[in-house]
């Protein structure tokens, strides 16, 4: 005796061994021997084998129509030997009978299964509706298909092209189109943006790296909208300078200015001018809920995103040739240059020169300064300044001799890149840097002697962070350290800077300690300047990688950090070398770069031994 009986979800043919009522013994055609409950036996034959029951039971299944079975089949629950009588005319034998239930299982779309052997036609509606989504299903299966091919031959589907920002910055991995392209990406032994890339969906590199930051953080693109109506500044008295910038050739948003005047009885009043966006732009206006959502311009090389839009801008950046609004840190400075009072004034200050790093960097240097080569516009007054910085620096117990790091500025220009040298701490950079901490730690002062809160920047036991009160800033050697010196392109200086100018205008401050938005404006600008700053590095790295490619260089000089890693001579790139040996820290090696992935943002270097250069 054989048996066909229900296992596991489907249906198994085998020959009874033992027979307990209840129960049963079986042996499948492959020799396993099983127990199955007499219940669930559904039909019981003699002969043929079970190979060819099974096999003939099987094509009995696939020779009835499941929508004419459901068409036969009684609208409420009926057992399967019933529906048999109907569909064959008579009562199955144990072939049909099988047939009919692999049929009945084999349509879960037509057919409910609603116990052993009975089932439920499915409602008109329900029926209509899995029909559908099963032929919707298949059209997808034939178009992932075709996409996988078509990206296997490395080209692009048609039907990606509207797609490209989701598949390339926020793939949805249950998409047709993002299972095709991870098919076809192992197929073809690529990662999925290297194979989009050699399909054509990536003609530019850069625009990727830019875009994808631009799709994560300004989902609606980076126009303003309408800033509104700003108030004028008001008659503000026009200061007694005349005041000079010094900023990058690319400096537009230029914030700070500095002027000197010799007092009649000795000595010198220092002016550090701060651009005053402040004075026109309300809290809680348009333009401030923009600059509030930006929080600080974002660089990179070759391009940035302003806080404020281009109209702002040009209306308070400290322009040569112009009188503009400022808050005024006035610094008076004996013949001994230290610091003997200061006075803070809000004013129109008069820009008479804005100079330029590529240019001022070959006429003030340590070797014309000491050489007293200082025969060029506004020579004398940063010979004065370099000297107070210094002490200023003295001041702060940061001048301890030790050589200053080299910094890089970078020039994009027509696709090209230029990759200059600056050594941080030169006489220039010396006397901005100064000059700003010095207003940044005074403003700060003044701010918690009124008893107004602003927002610093604290450092303690190597820990940074920032604080709505008073505190010190070890690094820098200052009591409190408040950013006030670029309102123009950062919101925190814009928030500290209507602090400031209320205490000098003796005003009540717009916020106060318990003030929501105030550390609001504090958490976000942390959480966004951690993203910008990432998003700056990535694109350095990035125009680096370019450099190489650009340069055509195979083999370049580097210097050891740590085990495998070292950084490329010329350029700020630090690249991993698994093949370096053990080489103290510091050694001049050569490596040879042999693979350079602009998408990746990563290149592989081989180690070509100790540098003799």
């Amino acid at each position: 005796m054989n048996v066909f009986y229900e296992e596991d979800g489907g249906f198994k043919a085998g020959t009874v061994l033992a027979d307990n009522n209840t129960s049963l013994q079986v042996e499948t055609a492959h020799g396993k021997r099983t127990k199955v409950k007499a219940n669930a036996v559904m039909v019981r034959f003699e002969s043929p084998g079970l190979t060819a029951f099974a096999e003939g039971a099987q094509a009995l299944a696939a020779d009835i129509d499941p929508n004419f079975l459901w068409e036969v089949a009684p609208q409420d629950e009926f057992d399967y030997t019933d529906l048999g009588k109907d569909y064959f005319g008579h009562a199955p034998n144990p072939m049909e009978a099988a047939g009919l239930l692999l049929r009945l299982h084999g349509a879960p779309m037509h057919f409910y299964k609603k116990g052993r052997g009975r089932y439920r036609a499915a409602p008109p509606e329900s029926l209509k509706a899995a029909l559908a989504g099963a032929e919707r299903k298949r059209l997808q299966a034939l178009a992932q298909a075709e996409y996988i091919e078509t990206l296997s031959r490395f080209e692009l589907p048609e039907a990606f092209r509207d797609k490209l920002p989701d598949l390339l910055y926020a793939p949805d991995r249950n998409t047709i189109e993002v299972k095709a392209l991870e098919s076809a990406a192992v197929a073809t032994g690529l990662s999925t943006l290297h194979l989009l890339e050699k399909c054509g969906a990536i003609p530019s590199s850069h625009e990727y790296h830019f875009n994808r930051f631009l799709h994560e953080h300004f989902p609606r693109g980076t126009a303003f909208a309408d800033p509104g109506e700003m108030p004028e500044p008001g008659d503000l008295p026009l200061a007694e300078v005349e005041a000079f910038s010094i900023d990058d050739a690319t400096t537009t948003e230029i914030d700070d200015a500095l002027s000197i005047v010799p007092l009649p009885a000795g000595g010198w009043r220092i002016g550090i001018h701060i651009a005053a966006p402040a004075l026109g732009i309300v809290p809680g206006s348009p333009m401030d809920a923009a600059a509030s959502r930006r929080l600080s311009t974002i660089y990179m090389p070759g391009r940035k995103i302003t806080m404020l839009p281009d109209a702002v801008i040009d209306r308070y950046t400290l322009l040569e040739g112009s009188a503009r609004p400022a808050v005024s840190l006035y610094v008076f400075v004996d013949e001994a240059l230290d610091p003997v009072g200061y006075e803070t004034r809000v004013e129109r200050v008069p820009i008479v020169a804005n100079l330029r790093h590529d240019a001022l960097d070959a006429q003030f240097n340590e070797e014309t300064v000491a050489a007293g080569q200082l025969d060029f516009p506004y020579g004398r007054e940063l010979e004065l300044l370099l000297r107070f910085a210094r002490r200023r620096e003295i001041a702060r117990g940061k001048a301890d001799g030790q050589p200053d790091r080299q910094d890089y500025s970078f020039y994009v220009e027509d696709d090209r890149v230029r990759i200059v040298e600056r050594r941080r701490g030169s006489p220039m950079d010396k006397v901005v840097a100064e000059m700003m901490i010095l207003a940044n730690t005074e403003w700060g002062r003044q701010l918690a002697e009124f008893g107004v809160p602003g927002i610093y920047r604290v450092q303690g036991g190597g820990k940074v962070k920032m604080s709505i009160e008073a505190a010190p800033h070890e690094g820098l050697g200052v009591a409190q350290y408040a950013w006030s010196s670029s309102p123009l392109r950062r919101y925190v200086d814009l928030v500290n800077q209507r602090q400031i100018i209320a205490v000098t205008q003796g005003i009540d401050a717009p916020y106060r300690f318990d003030s929501d938005e105030l550390m609001i404006a504090m958490r976000d600008f942390e959480a966004a300047n951690e993203i910008y700053i990432d998003f700056q590095r990535g694109m350095e790295r990035y125009w680096c990688l370019r450099w190489l490619v650009q340069e055509n260089i195979t083999t370049t000089r580097a210097h050891v950090l740590r085990e495998s890693l070292v950084r490329i001579d010329r350029i700020p790139l630090l690249a991993r070398v698994p093949s370096l040996p053990e080489i103290e820290p510091g050694t001049a090696v050569d490596v040879d770069v042999t693979r350079v992935d602009l998408l990746g943002l990563d290149l592989d270097c081989r180690f070509a031994g100790k540098s003799v250069s």
